[in-house]
């Protein structure tokens, strides 16, 4: 069978491949803009609906734990029609609810919205990076990776001017702020709507009419099932990695006790700004080098460059300095994640690549979205900065330790056997 995948030296793109990738990016923009909008205002919400920051900490955590299902039921969805439909319908899913989020008449609805906006975003990152990078040439997939992920510091960026605009300059309050999230997941789904069907999944489908080989039958494969477990490891520790990074960061700029730097709001939004075009740098850069020296080489060089760099962006007390090391820190922080939408998608098999990436990297956040409230806890005990170190330096090394003993597939064609699983079974 020909392999669907594009070789030979790197072409400009088709308006196939645009349009998927673009989606694909607006989609996790979407998603981080989402996320961090709940993280730049859940004081204000705590304060209206009289909760402390801990119990409005739980919010993003059960968000976080309702993305496995979801990715769970648009992954098995996906592997089964296509990418196609699943990902349109998970896109009017979750930018509906998000929307509702705003008229929210109290804590308990929010909630609710929250989780079901965890469910659809669930299904968003998987099946968009698969898609994307089923479409993209092999021979650029780490530059294309790195971009890709850049989305998510993208989101992050537009939810932090967002909040300068709508909350800071025009004095509305956070409800606003959830009803702009329907204008870019609408984009998304304009954009997704004109991408064919990936050419890989068709292939497997024939593959699969050919051998009578089923996708129950790969899931139950011991091969299969020991790498899925160790990537919801690796994505555990990658997901920990971001979040410890990014969560508590701007309570720590703006809270005038426990030890936080008591900075205006709009001081800490425009670090937040400057440290996601760090981040976005990064991804680029590193999923780019990542195709000449290697998956793996890149995110242990990032995650190893990062420990030196913890003093700095935990226990600076000036702006300044607290702009180098949350600049710097995001730059190796979303350099070694630049790497992941290629590394994962590379590492699952054709025939349940609408599952593979996107549980095992949804399992992993939902293992990791105890973050949060843990920090927020040792902030209350011990300040914010002791809190920061102290989460994340262990996992910077569980990232080295993980990435060292994992395998790599860069550079394999999707379509080929050697990227079927069929022969496993």
């Amino acid at each position: 069978m020909t392999s669907p995948s594009v070789t030979g030296p790197p072409t400009r793109l088709t308006s196939d491949q645009r349009n998927a990738f673009a989606a694909a990016y607006l989609g996790w923009a979407m998603d981080a803009f989402d996320y961090f909008l709940v993280v730049l205002i859940y004081a204000q919400i705590a304060k209206d609906f009289h909760k402390s920051l801990t119990e409005m900490a739980l919010i993003t955590t059960m968000t976080l734990i309702m993305r496995p299902v979801g990715a769970f039921i648009f992954g098995l969805w996906a592997d089964r029609v296509g990418r196609r439909v699943p990902l349109m319908t998970d896109v009017v899913f979750y930018s509906v609810v998000g929307f509702l989020c705003a008229f929210a008449p109290n804590f308990w609805v929010l909630m609710v919205l929250r989780m079901l906006y965890g469910l659809g975003m669930g299904g968003e990152w998987g099946l968009g990076a698969a898609l994307a990078m089923e479409k993209m040439p092999s021979s650029r997939r780490g530059l294309f990776s790195g971009i890709l992920q850049g989305g998510y510091s993208m989101g992050y960026l537009l939810a932090a001017l967002a909040f300068l605009v709508v909350n800071t300059w025009l004095g509305l309050d956070w409800r606003w702020m959830f009803a702009l999230s329907i204008v870019p997941g609408l984009i998304s789904l304009i954009i997704r709507s004109r991408v064919k069907e990936s050419e890989v999944w068709e292939a497997s489908q024939q593959r699969f009419k050919q051998t009578s080989v089923r996708a129950s039958q790969i899931l139950r494969n011991p091969t299969i099932w020991k790498r899925f477990v160790f990537l919801v490891l690796l994505m555990t520790a990658f997901n920990w990695m971001s979040h410890g990074t990014q969560d508590i960061y701007p309570n720590f700029l703006k809270e005038h006790h426990d030890h936080g730097l008591g900075l205006a709001a709009s001081t800490a939004t425009w670090i937040a700004v400057i440290y996601n075009i760090g981040a976005i740098l990064g991804g680029a850069v590193a999923g780019m080098l990542s195709e000449r020296f290697g998956r793996k080489v890149i995110i242990i060089i990032c995650a190893v460059l990062a420990l030196p760099i913890v003093p700095l962006f935990a226990y600076s007390t000036t702006v300044g300095m607290i702009i180098l090391g949350s600049f710097l820190m995001q730059v190796m922080v979303q350099g070694a994640w630049g790497v992941i939408p290629a590394h994962l998608t590379e590492l699952s098999p054709d025939e349940i690549r609408g599952f593979y990436p996107g549980v095992t990297y949804q399992l992993g956040n939902c293992l990791a979205a105890f973050n949060l409230p843990i920090q927020q806890a040792l902030a209350a005990s011990h300040g914010y900065p002791f809190a920061l170190a102290v989460t994340i330096v262990p996992v910077f090394v569980a990232v080295i330790l993980f990435t060292a003993i994992g395998k790599e597939r860069k550079g394999i064609e999707f379509g080929s056997a050697q990227a079927s699983a069929v022969e496993l079974v």
